[in-house]
């Protein structure tokens, strides 16, 4: 291969000349030819536009390629012919070329493995050469026309090795190399790949005169090698075979493989040709690695989504293997750890439930060499540990807030191995399901608590009193995790009546409760001690006022006891509670009594009393705003209804009373209840 120091041009009565810097990037190449085409126009060169734009672009692509700088482009035309200089401006030893490699060798084969631009340059110039300058260094190369005005065009054999059973005639044309160069998949096909290949293949193969050949590409998702392209015959074993591998990234892996005599013209076109199929095997890579990461982040999403949705601790971990499960592995198993740090099997799963009762044997057994401990080593260790077979896979322990809450373990695929990927993706699920559970946990605990304190805000059981009916429903709101604000209460007085008494402190949670329990016992504490109801009233507004932490109460009390004959006399006191309803054992529905003023919000209160009595069969019916507060749409279940729902209750117990009234407000609404509910049911039971 020969070169010379620099370009010499013969100038032409009608000289072109264009100059342009162009940026690194994909788009140079492009711009590259663009200028090279509007020149080669504007001098009527058209018969040198395929080797002109053939080079051209392999000394753009290289540049980027390894200078990765500035690219200087300089197309000068003649009548005679066309020179084309592409210079960069990296640093580097003056023999350093802007291809990457040395002009130091003369042997083709050499050069075509070191670099194919100076090959293809060195086939198609007429002349070309290197030039150096303190800024840069670039490549030149000179096109003559074949018109006998110009020099003789060069031959092959001036300027190449012909190889044994080779001919100069078998070289293909600069038009046919810049096809094969060029040529890029339809980017609208379905999978534009093995078509673009086969292409790419028939065409290779076409040039170097091969009868056969294929491209196998393994993407390494366990599907193993394909061919991806296959052209005439399958190259046999034992021919002699030009085999080039695929310079992809893992996990890809592959071959371009001909049926043709490595020859010394044969394998640089291959292993061009593979170097094209590369780059967009590349892009497939990353096309491909991008849907999959897109993929993970919505399953990821998805899988906290459905995570969150569930607060029951053993509902969370049933959820965790089958988001798992085939999707991550073949198996997957939650252990979790109790009080003595032992692990125990919450939930597991299998793609084949056959395996399920083997998968739940292997989990139990104990050993030094057992699952069991090591997932045992991974949750005291915090770290990934491999699981040998039968059950081939990994565990990662379960960790939320610093504790240890157990195992995640998952077995392998059927095909193939947790790439990093996947690894990554369910290290992120247990962060996940781990916070899950201990989310569960929390809220179970605090459902717990509320119930218990609930609980000891109402009474365990009413009274039976002979001739007197109590009843009462209570519903709490649908945060069965928050404690409400509503009770209810049945006190016997020292003057042999009973005290019925229901109300509702303001807000919910734990001061609510607080402040229930204080109205609760102040009231027991006063009338126990025989204070009259306007005074118990009065002391229990000061008591809030001063220690109620700005809440307030509305209360509705009710002294009954045996009146005239059959009836029931009652005292009845509102302090800002709605009027409870009274339902005639005969029929009919009233709301009776004066309202008052809450409690806890004023220093002076006005509570007027109402004087009732209540007939065999009669019954008063007192609430919390849970009920007349119950929401359907835009729709309050009200008063009014309350009432006309009451009214044909008349004739039934204390009990049938409450329990009608409490369904029909619960089927008001699809909705679980916003507040609490609270239903107290007094009747006069005489015989």
């Amino acid at each position: 291969m020969s070169a010379e120091a620099g370009p010499v041009v013969d100038n032409g009565a009608d000289e072109h000349v264009r100059r342009v810097r162009l940026p690194a990037d994909r788009r140079t190449p492009a711009a590259a030819r663009a200028l090279v085409r509007s020149v080669l126009g504007e001098a009527e060169l058209d018969e040198l536009l395929n080797e002109a734009l053939l080079l051209t672009t392999e000394l753009t692509t290289n540049a980027i390629e390894h200078a990765r700088t500035e690219l200087d482009i300089e197309v000068e035309a003649d009548d005679r012919g066309l020179t084309v200089t592409v210079t960069d401006f990296a640093s580097g030893p003056v023999e350093e070329l802007v291809v990457g490699v040395r002009n130091v060798s003369s042997e083709i084969a050499e050069v075509a493995e070191r670099g194919r631009g100076l090959l293809l340059v060195d086939h198609f110039a007429s002349r070309w050469g290197t030039t150096y300058l303190p800024t840069g260094k670039g490549v030149w190369f000179r096109l003559d026309r074949h018109d006998g005005t110009s020099a003789a065009p060069r031959t092959m054999t001036e300027h190449r090795v012909i190889t044994s059973g080779e001919s100069a005639e078998s070289a293909p044309s600069a038009a046919a190399m810049s096809e094969l160069m060029q040529t890029t998949p339809d980017p609208y096909a379905d999978d534009p790949l093995p078509e673009f290949a086969t292409g790419l293949l028939a065409r290779l193969a076409d040039m170097v005169g091969a009868a056969g050949g294929v491209v196998r590409l393994d993407r390494g998702d366990g599907q193993g090698t394909q061919v991806i392209a296959r052209y005439g015959r399958q190259p046999r074993e034992g021919n002699e075979l030009l085999r080039v591998p695929l310079a992809v990234h893992r996990p890809y892996a592959g071959e371009l493989e001909l049926d043709a005599a490595p020859s010394a013209y044969a394998r640089p076109l291959a292993v061009l040709a593979a170097e094209r199929l590369s780059l967009h095997l590349e892009n497939d890579r990353l096309r491909r690695a991008d849907v999959r990461r897109s993929t993970w982040l919505t399953f990821l999403a998805e899988a906290s989504e459905l995570l969150a949705q569930s607060l029951d601790v053993e509902l969370t971990m049933a959820l965790i293997p089958q988001l798992v499960v085939p999707r991550l592995g073949q198996w997957c198993a939650v252990h979790t750890t109790d009080e003595w740090g032992r692990l125990r099997l919450a939930a597991c799963s299998h793609a084949d439930e056959s395996v399920l009762p083997q998968l739940h044997r292997v989990l139990e057994e104990t050993g030094p060499d057992s699952i069991q401990a090591r997932l045992r080593e991974a949750s005291r260790s915090a770290a990934q540990v491999p699981l040998s077979g039968p059950m081939e896979g990994f565990a990662v322990p379960l960790i939320a807030r610093g504790q240890r809450l157990g195992t995640l373990a998952v077995g392998r695929h059927q095909r193939h191995r947790h790439d990093p990927d996947e690894v990554s993706v369910l290290e992120d699920v247990a962060r996940r399901a781990a916070l899950a559970i201990e989310n569960a946990r929390i809220h179970a605990e605090r459902r717990r608590v509320a119930q218990t304190l609930q609980q000891s805000l109402l009474p365990p059981v009413l009274p039976v009193v002979e001739g007197i009916g109590f009843a009462a429903e209570y519903v709490p709101t649908g945060d069965d995790a928050d404690v409400g604000g509503d009770f209810y209460d049945v006190v016997p007085l020292p003057d042999g009546r009973w005290l019925v008494v229901i109300g509702d402190v303001s807000g919910k949670g734990v001061q609510a409760a607080a402040v229930t329990g204080l109205v609760r016992d102040v009231i027991r504490v006063l009338v126990g001690d025989g204070k009259p109801l306007p005074e118990v009233l009065g002391r229990l507004n000061e008591t809030l006022v001063e220690r109620g932490s700005g809440r307030y109460c509305t209360l509705a009390l009710a002294a009954v006891g045996a009146g005239e004959g059959e009836q029931l006399d009652v005292s009845l006191h509102l302090a800002g509670h709605d009027r409870p309803v009274l339902l005639a054992g005969g029929g009919g529905a009233a709301f009776v009594g004066t309202g008052g003023t809450a409690l806890g919000l004023l220093d002076s209160i006005a509570t007027p009393t109402a004087e009732l009595t209540l007939g065999r069969g009669d019954a008063l019916i007192f609430y919390t705003d849970g009920v007349t507060e119950r929401r359907r749409g835009r729709e309050l279940f009200g008063t009014d209804r309350l009432r006309e729902s009451a009214a044909p209750l008349a004739g039934y117990s204390a009990d049938v009373v409450a329990a009608r009234l409490r369904a029909t407000a619960i089927g008001f609404s699809v909705e679980a209840p916003r507040d609490d509910i609270a239903i107290l049911v007094l009747r006069n039971d005489a015989l």
